[in-house]
C-alpha cells in the first residue's frame, strides 16, 4: 500500500511495511504492534491494516460495536480468510491469548486450537456443568477459575464526588448515571412528565427535569421518543440549546388517563428497597454518642449532672424511654435537645415509589431543610441525587392532639396521593409523646398499636390499595408524662421501654443559678438580693417545692408590671410579691 493511499485514510496514522510486538506500544486505544508473515499477501495486510483503523476510530469515538470492547476485530469476509480454530498470523501475534506466548513463540496445535477471534473475550461455555464436557485445563494456558477462590466482596454504593462519609452525616446519595442504575421507573416518569405539562400548559425541558429532580441528560431521550410518538411538540426553542414542549391533542389525552390514577406531579419518588436500605445506613443505633455530645446537647441548658448520667446509656441506647416527674421541670425540653447528641444530618426521599402507589415523606412542617452547597446553572456538578433532601435529624412532638389516624397511611382520596405515618417521618431520629396518657385515644390503643415495633423494629403499614408493606421503625421513642408510668402502662409494655428516668426537682443552689442564667435572656439585671428575698419569702416558709419553669415564668411577670406601668425593668421585692401573688394563687 503506497503513501500517498495511507495518507489518505487517516493522516494521523502512520503504517510501517513491517511491525514487532512490543508490550510497551500498547494503549487503550491502539492494537499491539502486528508482525508481518512474508507469506502474507499484500490483501491481508491492507485488510488487517483497515480493520485496525476502523476500530481504532470506534475507539475514540466511544463507539462499541454490539457486546466487544472497543478495539476487537471484527472477522471481514475475504477469500484468504482462515478456517474455523485457525487465527491468522498477525492475530495470533497481536492478541495472545491470557497465559500464552506472542505468535513469534512456537505453540502446540492443541494450544490454539478454537482460539475465539483476536481481541475479543474469552468466550465462556454455555453450560459448563454439562456432562461430557471436560474442565478447562490449566496447562493449555486456560485462565480457569480457582474453585477455592473466596466470592467476590459486595459492593459499596457510589459515593458523590467530594463527599466523605462522617459521623454528621454517614451517607449521601450519589446522583444516577443512567434509568437501570438509579433504579429509576421510567414510565413512572412519564406519567409525572405528562401531569406537569398539562398542569403549566407549556415548560423547557430542563425545567422539567429539575421538576422530576432528575438530571437533564436522563430526561432528554425521553422526551425525543415522546416527540417522536407525536405526544408533545415543541413550541419554540430556547437559547440555551433546548426546547419549549407542549402537549399535543393525543398527549393531552394520555395526560388526562395519567390523572384518574393520580395527580401527582412532583419529584420522581425512589423504590421503597433503596429508602430501607437507606435507613440502615443513618440509624441512630449505630451512633453511640459519649458525654462530650450529651454536654453538646444539652449545652443550652442547666441539667444536673446526675440526671445527665442517668440519660446519657438510655440516649446512647437507641431505645425508647420514659420521661417522668412533675410538670414544669423540663421533661419536654430534654426531649427535644435529646437529637442533638447524634450525628446532625440525614438523606430522606421526597416520595416512596410502591408498585405504583405514591407515599410522600418528606414535611416541610416536621423537617428542617439543609442541603449541600451548589453550584447551580446548567454546569451544576450534581454531585447527589436530588430527589433525596437532606435535613436535619428529625425530633416530632406530638402531644394531646395525637390520634391513630396519625399513626397510619393518610390517603387523599382526591389527588391518590399518600402520606407517611409520624412513626416513619422521625425514623433516624427522635419522636416525642408528650403529656402521654392525655391524648384523644386511649392508652391501651396506643400500646397495642406499637407494642411489636418498639421490639421488632420494623412496622407494618396498609397502603389504600390493599397492599401491607413493611418499613423500619428506626427512631428514639420518648414518652414523657407527669403520671407515674406503672400507672399508664403494664408490666409487658415497660419492658419494651428499657429506660425510666424520673426528672426530679432541682436544688436550690440550681435554682438560683436559673435566675442568673434566665435574667440575661429576658434583659433584666440579676439582683441576688431580690432573689434571696424570693427564696426565703414565698418558698421556704411555705416548702413550696423549686420547679425549673418557675424563674423563667416569674421574671416575665416582672418585666410585664414593669412596662404596664411604665417602670424601670428590674429586679425589686415588691415586684416579685405582685408576681406570686398572680403565679401561686391557685397553687
Amino acid at each position: 500500500m503506497n503513501g500517498s493511499f495511507q495518507r489518505a485514510i487517516c493522516p494521523h496514522i502512520h503504517f510501517r511495511p513491517a511491525f514487532t510486538y512490543s508490550p510497551a506500544r500498547s494503549s487503550p486505544y491502539c492494537k499491539p504492534a502486528m508482525t508481518q508473515s512474508s507469506g502474507t499477501s499484500p490483501s491481508e495486510n491492507v485488510d488487517s491494516q483497515l480493520d485496525n483503523l476502523i476500530n481504532r476510530i470506534h475507539a475514540l469515538s466511544g463507539d462499541k460495536a454490539g457486546n466487544e470492547p472497543a478495539g476487537a476485530e471484527k472477522p471481514r469476509p475475504s477469500g484468504n480468510a482462515p478456517g474455523p480454530g485457525q487465527p491468522t498470523a498477525s492475530s495470533a501475534a497481536s492478541n495472545p491469548a491470557p497465559g500464552t506466548t506472542p505468535a513469534n513463540t512456537p505453540q502446540p496445535n492443541a494450544a490454539t486450537a478454537g482460539r475465539p477471534p483476536a481481541g475479543a473475550p474469552p468466550q465462556r461455555p454455555a453450560n459448563p456443568a454439562a456432562p461430557g464436557t471436560a474442565p478447562p485445563n490449566r496447562a493449555q494456558g486456560q485462565n480457569a477459575p480457582s474453585q477455592n477462590r473466596p466470592a467476590p466482596a459486595r459492593p459499596r454504593p457510589a459515593q458523590p464526588a467530594g463527599y466523605q462519609p462522617n459521623r454528621d452525616e454517614p451517607w449521601r446519595p450519589a446522583e444516577p448515571e443512567s434509568m437501570q442504575a438509579g433504579h429509576i421507573n421510567e414510565t413512572l416518569v412519564e406519567s409525572i412528565i405528562f401531569r406537569f405539562i398539562l398542569n403549566t400548559g407549556e415548560v423547557e425541558g430542563r425545567r422539567i427535569a429539575d421538576q422530576v429532580q432528575l438530571p437533564f441528560r436522563l430526561i432528554e431521550p425521553i422526551l425525543e421518543r415522546l416527540k417522536m410518538d407525536q405526544s408533545v411538540a415543541y413550541k419554540s426553542a430556547t437559547a440555551t440549546n433546548d426546547y419549549v414542549y407542549v402537549l399535543t391533542e393525543s398527549g393531552r389525552a394520555i395526560a388526562r388517563n395519567h390523572l384518574h390514577d393520580s395527580t401527582y406531579h412532583g419529584s420522581c419518588p425512589v423504590r421503597l428497597p433503596d429508602y430501607i436500605e437507606s435507613v440502615k445506613l443513618q440509624t441512630i443505633e449505630g451512633q453511640y454518642p459519649k458525654r462530650e455530645d450529651l454536654q453538646r446537647a444539652f449545652s443550652d441548658l442547666l441539667i444536673n449532672p446526675k440526671m445527665l448520667h442517668r440519660l446519657g446509656p438510655a440516649v446512647a441506647s437507641g431505645r425508647g424511654m420514659f420521661l417522668f416527674g412533675f410538670p414544669g421541670n423540663g421533661k419536654t425540653s430534654i426531649a427535644e435537645r435529646v437529637t442533638g447528641a447524634f450525628g446532625k444530618y440525614i438523606w430522606i426521599p421526597r416520595a416512596v415509589d410502591i408498585d405504583g402507589d405514591i407515599l410522600r415523606v418528606f414535611d416541610p412542617m416536621n423537617h428542617e431543610a439543609v442541603m449541600p452547597e451548589s453550584s447551580g446553572g446548567l454546569l451544576s456538578s450534581g454531585s447527589f441525587d436530588k430527589r433525596w433532601v437532606r435535613i436535619k435529624r428529625p425530633t416530632i412532638v406530638a402531644g394531646g392532639e395525637l390520634t391513630m389516624e396519625m399513626l397510619e397511611v393518610l390517603n387523599n382520596t382526591t389527588s391518590n396521593i399518600s402520606e407517611a405515618p409520624l412513626q416513619m417521618k422521625s425514623n433516624c431520629g427522635t419522636l416525642v409523646i408528650d403529656d402521654f396518657g392525655r391524648q384523644k385515644m386511649s392508652v391501651d390503643q396506643l400500646l397495642n398499636r406499637w407494642i411489636i415495633p418498639l421490639e421488632k423494629r420494623y412496622d407494618f403499614l396498609n397502603m389504600a390499595s390493599g397492599k401491607k408493606i413493611q418499613v423500619p421503625f428506626d427512631q428514639l421513642v420518648i414518652f414523657s408524662t407527669n403520671l407515674e408510668p406503672k400507672d399508664l402502662v403494664d408490666d409487658a409494655f415497660l419492658r419494651r421501654i428499657p429506660y425510666k428516668i424520673e426528672v426530679e426537682n432541682p436544688p436550690e443552689a440550681d435554682f438560683r443559678k436559673l435566675f442568673e442564667i434566665m435574667c440575661k435572656v429576658t434583659k433584666i439585671p440579676y439582683n441576688a438580693e431580690a432573689v434571696d428575698y424570693l427564696v426565703k419569702t414565698h418558698y421556704l416558709p411555705v416548702d413550696r417545692p423549686f420547679r425549673n419553669c418557675q424563674p423563667r415564668d416569674l421574671l416575665l411577670q416582672v418585666r410585664n408590671y414593669c412596662l404596664y406601668n411604665n417602670l424601670e425593668v428590674e429586679l425589686k421585692k415588691e415586684y416579685f410579691d405582685f408576681a406570686c401573688d398572680n403565679y401561686f394563687s391557685v397553687m
